[in-house]
């Protein structure tokens, strides 16, 4: 293998790797219904939960572990989110080379999360081909000029 076919090979991987960081972050952080805690809440829901565990009995205290675990994933989540600017960066910088090679265009990253002016920032647009679309097919017998023949 040469180092040209090595490098674009790493190249792919590492551009790969930024599109799937940004799709997964943006699922993570896809708003969701109800009205939003922000982090002090979940923190002192999270010292309830503490202080009610030293007193609960065996059932009560398996609910309160298990509320304390997903109280204690939120507040991580909350905190990656944060990261979400930097994954955005790379995706733009990655995104329509990306898609050229693997022939994604616009309406597909739309669907899969990605807004309008992240793609616009990715020189993504409507019009433009995400990736080389193939030629219609024809069937065997049919010819371009199918409907053009003179009558005799």
């Amino acid at each position: 293998m040469t180092k040209a076919h090595k490098d674009a090979l790493a190249r792919g991987r590492d551009e790969g790797r930024a599109v799937r960081r940004y799709l997964e972050a943006i699922e993570r952080n896809r708003p969701r219904r109800g009205r939003k805690r922000s982090p002090e809440s979940v923190r002192k829901r999270l010292s309830d939960v503490d202080e009610r565990l030293e007193s609960a009995d065996p059932l009560a205290r398996l609910h309160l572990l298990q509320e304390r675990a997903d109280l204690q994933a939120e507040l991580a989540r909350a905190s990656s989110s944060n990261d979400l600017g930097s994954l955005e960066k790379a995706f733009v910088k990655v995104a329509k080379a990306y898609g050229q090679r693997k022939g994604i265009e616009y309406n597909a990253w739309r669907a899969a999360g990605v807004s309008a002016a992240v793609l616009q920032r990715a020189d993504i647009t409507r019009t433009s081909s995400g990736g080389t679309a193939p030629a219609p097919s024809r069937s065997a017998g049919a010819s371009r000029y199918a409907g053009t023949a003179k009558k005799k």
